[in-house]
């Protein structure tokens, strides 16, 4: 059954940020040959409106104007709302991402529909619609089931689905926004940039992580190395965080960060579900384990039952051996 998806686009001024991508990717795997579209609100950003329309959306409706050049959470629902009630789509996809959350529940609200934040997986069947979202401070996995009014809408976790890769031929439709900066109730100040330099696993393409089945914080040495030997990062279970091995921000799963690298290594890790709801939309994942029957295995493309500090060891050597190094 085809679906019709919106899904909302953020940018920073020059290119579309990643979450926009990754909805895109989302949508079109919901989709199944379905209607996708994407909606963007700026100034002067024609290119980012192209470069959606090629990387997954089969039109790209702008709304252009100096009152939606800088989010606003005012002219934006102003602005939405109406292309929503003309599109009558069945699903709306938003980035859980500050302007995302921002957004969503007034719009929801005027709209009279429903709305699911934080969803690590959407999925919907048949006109049924499931959503997986963290619960209880991520100590349990939510799974919600909405039926009744559309559209559906529901903010995504960063990093909770993987880009979509191909390419596409898809439309503009630019519309100037009616609205006037001086109608607006908020008005847009400035845009400060934190400092750089702090871990983000939603952006690595590689990621080894280290599970309990490390045994320590003085054994994580061999998982390290084989992250950068690879030229990832090192994230971690819930035991290495929760036990202090590694700082909370390599943490991985319903309580840490929901992640979609090209390549993801689990070391030692058993592969409870509070983990691997926020790694299994990996491109593709390998587990060492040394124990056969470990949950962890159920999701990988490549299992591995061995000593891990005599598996890693050897890959590390055998990649720098590759590189020259």
């Amino acid at each position: 059954m085809e679906t019709k998806i919106v899904v909302l686009a953020e940018h920073d001024g020059k290119v579309s940020r990643e979450i926009s991508l990754e909805l895109l990717g989302l949508a079109r795997r919901i989709n199944e040959g379905g209607e996708v579209k994407a909606l963007l609100l700026g100034n002067g950003i024609e290119s980012v409106a192209e470069e959606l329309a090629s990387r997954g959306a089969a039109e790209v409706i702008y709304v252009e104007g100096e009152a939606v050049e800088n989010y606003n959470v005012d002219a934006y629902r102003k602005s939405i709302e109406p292309i929503l009630n003309d599109e009558t789509p069945d699903l709306v996809l938003i980035g859980h991402t500050p302007n995302g959350w921002d957004v969503a529940a007034p719009l929801a609200a005027r709209l009279g529909v429903p709305l699911v934040t934080g969803c690590a997986q959407v999925t919907m069947s048949e006109g049924r619609a499931l959503l997986t979202r963290k619960a209880f401070n991520g100590k349990f996995v939510h799974q919600v089931e909405v039926t009744g009014a559309r559209p559906l809408m529901a903010t995504v976790d960063k990093g909770a689905s993987a880009p979509f890769e191909g390419k596409s031929s898809g439309t503009v439709r630019k519309i100037e926004s009616p609205l006037s900066i001086e109608e607006l109730r908020a008005s847009y100040i400035e845009t400060r940039t934190g400092e750089s330099g702090g871990l983000d696993l939603r952006e690595a393409d590689v990621i080894v992580s280290a599970g309990r089945g490390v045994g320590g914080p003085d054994k994580l040495g061999v998982v390290r190395e084989l992250a950068e030997a690879l030229g990832g990062q090192l994230g971690a279970s819930r035991a290495v965080t929760d036990a202090g091995w590694l700082p909370h921000e390599h943490q991985i799963g319903s309580s840490g960060v929901s992640v979609s690298p090209k390549l993801y290594v689990a070391c030692g890790i058993s592969g409870a579900i509070q983990h691997v709801v926020g790694m299994k939309g990996s491109g593709y994942i390998v587990a060492i384990n040394k124990d056969p029957d470990a949950p962890i295995f159920g999701v990988a493309h490549v299992g591995v039952v061995g000593d891990l500090f005599e598996i890693a060891p050897a890959l590390t050597k055998a990649l720098r051996e590759a590189k020259g190094k």
